[in-house]
């Protein structure tokens, strides 16, 4: 796998660092109490699982199954929510965990979805945000890296389903491979 990267742009111990800090401002700007997560898959995965162990109170962990890339290199302008099944949320304070925030689609669409369940608030963190115009008003509370707008993988992000388990964020060779 590592010969399909073109290079490394942020490695695991940087990551691991920068969740600690996230870890510790999430802990530090919640409200007391129970948290609930919601996890967005598969992308949030390795991201979640690392920060969430970090985080030192009760949470309730809940994973939601949307698709926005359809196997592409670019969104396809569409979020579709895949589960029948949504968490309950009435009353509750949120954290939405993604992997990246790219056009702004999906955090948009789920954060109002979360809220029209009725979540008390809404905060979303994600492990990477591309610098680059947003296809709806949208920013994520919490940013672990701000990266150029390159189609990057590992660390739970895929092209086509390989490559999420890279213990580092990396951009893929193109053309990319099949």
């Amino acid at each position: 796998m590592r010969n399909d990267i073109e290079r490394i742009l942020i490695d695991e111990e940087v990551i691991e660092k920068r969740l600690d800090g996230m870890a510790a401002d999430i802990e530090r700007e919640f409200p007391p109490g129970p948290l609930v997560v919601v996890i967005l898959l598969k992308g949030a995965l390795v991201f979640a699982a690392d920060l969430l162990r970090r985080v030192p109170r009760v949470l309730e962990i809940e994973c939601l199954n949307v698709a926005s890339y359809h196997g592409g290199l670019e969104s396809s302008g569409r979020v579709d929510f895949l589960d029948r099944h949504f968490p309950e949320v009435k009353g509750q304070h949120v954290l939405l965990l993604d992997d990246i925030l790219d056009t702004g689609r999906t955090l948009h669409a789920v954060n109002e979805r979360l809220m029209e369940e009725g979540a008390v608030a809404v905060h979303t963190a994600v492990l990477l945000a591309k610098d680059k115009p947003r296809s709806e008003e949208v920013s994520a509370d919490y940013v672990g890296f701000e990266i150029g707008d390159e189609f990057v993988v590992g660390y739970g992000l895929d092209y086509q389903g390989k490559y999420r388990n890279l213990p580092y964020v990396g951009v893929l060779k193109m053309p990319a491979v099949k």
